[in-house]
């Protein structure tokens, strides 16, 4: 939005609670001159009609609450029919063998003078039916905890299943963008288009489907 000001967004969601928040603590922070060229809509995904946009975004794993592969195909497809000529999906996914099992992973973060424990917790994954059902708590200093401060009822897509649905979807191009690592281990936040990714116990990869 602040690159140009010709630039303008639309967000779907059917729940009024998501949309009254963000217009209170997103669109409502903003100056009245970017925040008139945002539109919130209460509706479905798979079946809204709106003005073409050159991108559409379904970032933080959002598409896997399509759990049948008709719906997950169904969307894609309504995407690819809203978007304008050489528009452009951007998608994330993550995976790995760990993603497959019932786990708990702590981190501890820093923010200024503040500290917390993020706890991310696999609670139960389905083998048969790819039901992923995950939760965020956050334990605090002073021994509080915020329980299921999130939770995701999703399921577990893999990259080929994404690709071959994206593909039957009429998607000219599909491209996986896949994350490096520094000299220690550590994720540095650098992701570039690959071809084959690694058998890494956890990754995060991010996806553009052309039109």
């Amino acid at each position: 939005m602040r690159r140009r000001k010709t630039n303008s967004a639309i967000g779907v969601d059917l729940d009024k609670e998501v949309l009254d928040w963000g217009k209170t603590h997103q669109i409502g922070q903003l100056k009245a001159s970017r925040a008139n060229r945002i539109e919130l809509i209460l509706d479905n995904v798979l079946t809204v009609q709106t003005e073409a946009p050159d991108i559409i975004s379904a970032m933080n794993f959002s598409y896997w609450l399509f759990k049948e592969r008709d719906q997950l195909k169904s969307y894609f497809k309504q995407v690819h029919k809203q978007l304008a000529e050489g528009g452009i999906l951007f998608m994330d996914a993550y995976g790995g063998y760990d993603s497959f099992r019932d786990i708990v992973e702590e981190r501890e973060i820093e923010d200024g003078d503040s500290s917390f424990t993020y706890i991310w917790e696999q609670e139960k994954y389905d083998p048969i039916s790819g039901t992923l059902i995950c939760h965020i708590h956050f334990d605090f200093p002073d021994d509080s905890r915020l329980e299921k401060a999130f939770s995701y009822n999703w399921r577990l897509w893999t990259l080929p299943e994404i690709r071959e649905l994206l593909d039957d979807a009429g998607f000219s191009k599909v491209t996986f963008y896949w994350q490096g690592f520094d000299e220690e281990g550590e994720a540095d936040g650098i992701f570039e288009p690959v071809e084959e990714g690694e058998a890494d116990a956890g990754w995060i990869a991010y996806i553009t489907a052309e039109k």
